[in-house]
């Protein structure tokens, strides 16, 4: 039977690949980690990781599967922190073996190479690297892509039965003080891709030109009085303070989930801009417990984390191999969320890159926030 998978191909809308039976029949199963870094692992006996909500990419059950199978500790720093604020967590904790000092980080795309820039993090080869595409990995090991997700937004069906389907719905009167971002543009990464995304969905090209035209549109937005001065989230939602709200899809369905129908939520993909965000991982240069980051990254990168991240609605690196092995069950694949066909933009690292400097000299004066 011909399986359809969706690689990250990064800058350009999602190939197709077909894969075989014969392909499947040809691959064999992932090592588990060397024994000498398990021990080494246990000795340490922790693992401090920041920024992890556990219901972002499944990692509540990621990290339960973790400490289940290998018996650590996991100290779990500030889950609400940006890309941004992981990196400042490491400069803040140089030198410093305490509970404060992050071991490992998942952050946005760009944020990978500015972290090795700096002196940040440190190299490290998983077992399962060259399943992982060279797109999205540094080739001397520094970070790694681990999964991506498609941008979008969730309405609140009490206050809104019929959902708005763009950007261009999100203007109409009618969703006055209604329409939220998840939180600055300048240290979280979704943020700073939704603002591309709008601008995509205004014509603009993938980097700089859609990210000013994603200021613009929210500065109009804000104008007309639309955008709400207040984060996005589940309780703001649910209680209608945020009613309309941007994020990635994977969280948008996580926490539709999480509701539980009180109130029903409407997740959409907007028709006019579709965009995709990978993250990456990385160990810190300055990991207090070196051997735990190394084997928490062998537990992500094996079979069982990857598919602990598609359980979290998250398409994970080695999706493609995965499905070419025949290891992802089909209840895990019928959930997906489908992946628009033909319009997904994946922005390149250097397109990332000039959108960060141009949110960070723009944003705040043309929004007029602090």
């Amino acid at each position: 039977m011909t399986t359809i998978l969706r690689t990250f191909g990064l800058g350009v809308a999602l190939p197709v690949l077909a894969v075989t039976a014969a392909t499947t029949a040809a691959t064999t199963a992932r090592a588990e980690p060397d024994q000498a870094l398990i021990d080494a692992a246990k000795a340490e006996g922790q693992l401090t990781t920041i920024a992890l909500p556990h219901n972002w990419c499944g990692y509540g059950d990621v990290i339960a599967g973790f400490k289940a199978k290998y018996g650590l500790t996991v100290n779990e720093l500030n889950p609400n922190a940006g890309s941004a604020d992981e990196l400042e967590a490491i400069k803040a904790n140089v030198g410093n073996t305490g509970p404060q000092a992050p071991d490992v980080i998942d952050v946005g795309l760009s944020f990978g190479p500015q972290a090795r820039e700096q002196g940040l993090i440190q190299p490290y080869k998983v077992s399962t690297w060259d399943t992982i595409p060279d797109d999205v990995k540094d080739p001397d090991g520094y970070w790694y892509g681990d999964y991506y997700g498609v941008l979008g937004f969730a309405v609140n069906k009490d206050v809104f039965p019929e959902s708005p389907k763009s950007f261009a719905d999100l203007k109409d009167p009618k969703y006055a003080n209604s329409v939220a971002l998840p939180g600055d543009p300048r240290t979280g990464n979704s943020t700073m891709m939704t603002v591309i995304t709008a601008g995509l969905a205004q014509g603009g090209k993938p980097g700089e030109d859609a990210l000013m035209k994603g200021i613009g549109y929210f500065k109009d937005l804000k104008a007309a009085g639309n955008l709400v001065p207040v984060n996005g989230s589940a309780q703001n939602l649910a209680q209608g303070t945020t009613p309309i709200y941007f994020d990635w899809d994977y969280n948008l369905l996580a926490m539709r989930d999480g509701l539980g129908g009180n109130p029903e939520v409407d997740v959409v993909i907007p028709s006019d801009g579709v965009l995709a965000g990978v993250y990456v991982q990385a160990i810190s240069a300055h990991a207090p417990h070196p051997n735990a980051a190394k084997l928490w990254m062998e537990y992500l990168y094996s079979d069982e984390g990857q598919i602990g991240w598609l359980k979290g609605y998250c398409h994970p690196a080695r999706f493609d191999d995965l499905m070419a092995r025949g290891v992802v069950p089909q209840d895990v694949l019928a959930k997906l969320p489908p992946v628009p066909e033909g319009k997904t933009v994946f922005p390149t690292l250097a397109e990332q890159e000039a959108a960060k400097a141009a949110i960070a000299a723009h944003w705040a004066t043309e929004m007029g926030v602090q």
